[in-house]
Formats: structure tokens, sequence, C-alpha cells
């Protein structure tokens, strides 16, 4: 395998990759080519001054580089018939998602989107424990980074939660709104609130904010009998669920009493990035199904680029 990016998020995934017994890594390009030397030495593989170059000597490849990039190099790395497992989100425009689905599957090759938040312990046991959820409520909040620059929070950072809950409720959306603001570039969104209505009568919230001053990644769920409480950041699920309700009245005041109790459930706590890099090697040597079939990718990336499409008209 080798990595073609290495800047931030790439040099999760070498950091990982390297400690992989069942990969070996063949080498690194990045368009610096000071940093790509510097990651090969440090990570004992080869800097490559051309990525064509890498494709030929690897048999999959991880692609790390600029949103804008993905489906020119995703493309050339099918043709060169490696398998690829490509950041989120998988392009910037629906269509050219859906010929690198196509090209992959003419060629019987995995490509797979690093939507790394799927293979967080606390959403892996989600799945498990949300049946016919009513109400979806998301927030992912973090202060502003000039590090991103090519695309809004949205693509950076709801569709993480745009993409969990398209698989955790069972049923096709039948209408969304899209709501935004623009406060540090005016070209790409850095407030953003989406709603979805699904067929079942489910409706999710999700919020994404990318200039506060806290970081926050909650997803509170209710259904019958439950509401589940998820924290991200330290993959933590609780459940409450009520046990019984009472009022008492007195001559001086009605005195509501509400019993309830919680349930903290055991989650089994690992480097996401390490499980994704595992499930994407299972697929191609084990014949494992992806987590997520590859129709959800594109519905995902849809709803993504439409609810951009509706902020912009509202600006």
């Amino acid at each position: 395998m080798g990595i073609i990016g290495v800047g931030r998020m790439g040099q999760y995934h070498l950091n990982v990759l390297s400690g992989l017994n069942t990969h070996q890594l063949v080498g690194v390009f990045d368009s610096n080519q000071d940093r790509s030397m510097e990651l090969a030495s440090k990570f004992e593989t080869k800097s490559y001054s051309d990525y064509l170059k890498l494709l030929e000597d690897v048999e999959a490849i991880t692609i790390a580089v600029p949103t804008h990039l993905h489906y020119e190099i995703s493309k050339k790395a099918l043709e060169y018939d490696c398998h690829v497992l490509l950041e989120k989100p998988m392009t910037t425009k629906l269509e050219e998602a859906v010929e690198l689905q196509k090209i992959a599957k003419s060629k019987k090759k995995i490509i797979q989107v690093g939507h790394v938040e799927r293979f967080n312990g606390a959403v892996i046991e989600l799945q498990k424990i949300v049946t016919d959820p009513y109400l979806i409520e998301a927030r992912r909040f973090s202060p502003f980074t000039p590090r991103i620059k090519d695309t809004g929070v949205i693509l950076d950072m709801l569709i993480h939660d745009l993409d969990i809950v398209l698989n955790l409720v069972k049923y096709p959306v039948t209408s969304f709104t899209a709501m935004g603001s623009y406060i540090e570039n005016e070209n790409f969104e850095d407030i953003a609130s989406l709603q979805l209505c699904f067929e079942n009568g489910c409706i999710a919230t999700l919020v994404g904010s990318r200039v506060s001053q806290n970081k926050e990644r909650i997803m509170n769920i209710t259904q019958e009998k439950s509401y589940i409480m998820l924290n991200y950041a330290n993959q933590d699920i609780e459940i409450h669920r009520q046990a019984s309700g009472a009022v008492l009245t007195t001559k001086e005041e009605i005195k509501y009493s509400q019993e309830s109790f919680v349930e903290k459930l055991y989650v089994h706590k690992d480097n996401p990035l390490k499980s994704q890099h595992i499930h994407f090697y299972e697929c191609i040597t084990d014949n494992v199904t992806p987590l997520v079939p590859e129709e959800k990718d594109i519905e995902t990336l849809r709803i993504a680029l439409e609810s951009i499409d509706k902020i912009k008209a509202q600006k």
C-alpha cells in the first residue's frame, strides 16, 4: 500500500499503516517534496516524486489530498488497477462519484470512502440498539482553523453525521432543508443546519459549526421507550429509560415525581482509523462486504451537495 498526500490527515494514515503487520508500506507521495522525504525517512519508506510511479508499485492506495483533486487521482488509481481508500468527501460533483464507482465495479476493485466515524466504537454499538427512531439531533462544533480552504462545514464535518443518520434510519428521505452562514470565508459555509424528514416520520436535525469556541460532537436519538445519548469524542453511550411517573397533591402545592434509570453501555474503544484500514484490507483480501453499501455513499454525497446549493441560493 502507498499514500498520496501526507498532510495532516495523510500523516494519521501513515502512522496507522506503519503499525499494521498485514501491510507493506511501499511509499508516499506529496506535492510538498520536502515533507514527503522527511516523513518517508521517519517511517523508513520511500518518497516518490511522481504519484503515477507510486501507483505502478502498489496494490492499494490511500488518497488524502485536497478535495478538488479526489476525482482526478482516484480515477488514475483505479486505471492503474489499485484498490482505493479515499478520504471524505468522495468528490465535489455527484456525477464524478458515480463514475468512480462504475470504474471500480468494472475493474473489480474496492473504493472505500474515508468516513472514519463509521468505525467509532460507539457508532458501531449504536447500530445495534437503534431500531425505529422518531427524532435525531446531532451537533458537531469546532473552533475555526484556516487549514481547510476548499470545502465548507457540510463536506468537512457534517457529512459524518449525515452518513451515520442515513444508515441508522432504514427508510428513504422524503424531503430536507438547509440553512447556513458564511463567517470566515465568503465562498464556503462555516455554519450549517440540515433538517431531514424520512418516510417513517422520523425527523433528523444536524447542526455544524467550525467557528465555535468549543469542540463538541454529540448525537441524541429518541425512540420508543429510550433516549440515547452518544458522545463521539470519548466513545460513550448512555441510554435513558423512563421507569415511572407520579403526581402528589397536597394543600400547599402539586409535586411531580418522575423516575428513570440510565444505562451506560460498554464500548470497545479502538482507533477508528486503524479499524477502517483493517476493514478495507478485509474487503480486499477476504471478500468481506463493505460496512456501507455504495449507494449509501452516493445518497450521502447527493444530500450534502444539494444542501450546499440550497444555502448558496439563500445567499
